[in-house]
């Protein structure tokens, strides 16, 4: 079935929430909903009616994404995709996606971006699993670090009120956030959300917490936390430090954070919800096994202009290679695709050549930000290689340490 589509005005925000809310089965706190208007780019936002109803939506956020190499390019922080339940599977979902695609297209990115809520909704339209992340959960009592860790005697601890350090923050966090491909920047309604602490930021845990690392020329790592005290049925403190960010810009500063949130008193627990699959704290713990950790996906990518995207990142080692790529939702792309890369620069043109592989396009995302998906990929059977060894090669070429990670829901 055929429905209009087009962005919505700032009067039919109140429409778009309840759309939101049914179609993720949450209630939005008014004040909840006020600061995701903030963040809203109501140009970039996109909703299907059907005759004057609104039964689907979704939106933008334009972002300043790092990619390997450590520079940041323009990407299409894809967010709030939603459909009525009255109106699933009915073509919604498919033409929204296409539209905004073309959308971004037109915007000049090439490249869109987004966290999913549900894993098997986005790789009919070409996203990959970019990126990872792991959940920790960590006793207290046992987590002292290896023999050597990092220290430096200038360094010292400070206890503030996030929103009295916030431009201390900013500062620290724009200086670490090229450094890990998949990061993004923030404007100052995301910080908004960042240090939040209205009850429904809280859920129970607590005021939203700080600490910072810093020396005579200034901060150079803060954690932002929350603590929830409790005692067990003994009497004993029983507590759970809840981790929402820590962001250091070296080695001592990074463990002498994380040191501090280990050894916070009444503390028994410590879980940190969102970590790089690499995160440096794994190597730290004299004991690892300590570190109960959870996977989980995190970013998926979509290229939605492949030769652009492919040049506009950095490569771990040479590459010349032709990529025959398979896109139906974004036909511009479909084709075969020279890809020449070394540390000079990169330059992917299309040809007519024999291909050296066959992919689908999202495969290409979720190789995109360095994380290496391309080999399992054909162990599966869902890519075509034609020339042995191509695949390890493109892999080779694309993978990145440290591995992507964005850190932040969008």
């Amino acid at each position: 079935m055929s429905f209009s589509i087009r962005p919505i005005a700032e009067s039919e925000w109140s429409a778009y929430v309840r759309v939101l809310d049914e179609g993720f089965g949450w209630t939005t706190p008014p004040g909840l909903a006020e600061r995701f208007k903030s963040e809203t780019e109501f140009d970039r936002t996109l909703a299907v009616f059907d005759g004057d109803v609104m039964i689907g939506t979704t939106g933008v956020l334009s972002f300043g994404m790092a990619v390997p190499g450590g520079t940041t390019r323009p990407v299409a922080g894809v967010t709030a995709v939603s459909v009525l339940p009255s109106h699933r599977r009915r073509g919604v979902l498919s033409q929204m996606m296409r539209r905004q695609l073309a959308d971004v297209r037109e915007r000049g990115e090439a490249v869109a971006a987004l966290y999913a809520s549900e894993s098997a909704i986005y790789g009919r339209f070409g996203y990959g699993r970019a990126a990872s992340e792991l959940s920790f959960r960590i006793g207290t009592r046992a987590s002292a670090f290896v023999a050597g860790a990092p220290s430096d005697p200038s360094l010292r601890l400070r206890i503030a009120r996030p929103a009295d350090v916030r431009a201390d923050l900013e500062r620290l966090f724009a200086s670490v956030v090229t450094a890990r491909p998949g990061r993004y920047g923030r404007n100052a309604a995301l910080w908004d959300g960042t240090l939040g602490d209205e009850e429904f930021d809280q859920r129970g845990l607590g005021s939203l917490r700080c600490v910072l690392a810093e020396d005579d020329r200034g901060v150079r790592g803060y954690a932002l936390f929350r603590v929830k005290t409790a005692w067990d049925d003994n009497g004993m403190p029983d507590g759970e430090l809840h981790l929402r960010e820590l962001e250091a810009a070296d080695p001592a500063a990074y463990a002498l954070l994380w040191r501090n949130v280990l050894d916070r008193d009444l503390v028994s627990t410590v879980r940190a919800g969102s970590r790089p699959v690499d995160d440096p704290l794994q190597a730290l713990l004299a004991d690892p096994r300590q570190l109960r950790a959870t996977w989980g996906d995190e970013l998926w990518v979509r290229l939605v202009e492949v030769d652009r995207a492919l040049t506009g990142r950095a490569y771990a080692a040479p590459v010349d290679l032709v990529i025959e790529v398979e896109d139906d939702v974004c036909p511009w792309n479909a084709g075969r695709w020279r890809l020449t890369a070394d540390a000079a620069g990169a330059e992917c043109k299309q040809v007519e050549d024999e291909p050296d592989l066959t992919v689908p396009v999202a495969a290409l995302g979720s190789a995109y930000l360095g994380d290496g998906q391309l080999g399992p990929l054909l162990a599966a059977g869902l890519l075509r290689e034609h020339n042995p060894g191509a695949v390890r090669a493109l892999a080779t070429a694309m993978s990145w340490s440290p591995k992507p990670w964005a850190g932040r829901v969008f």
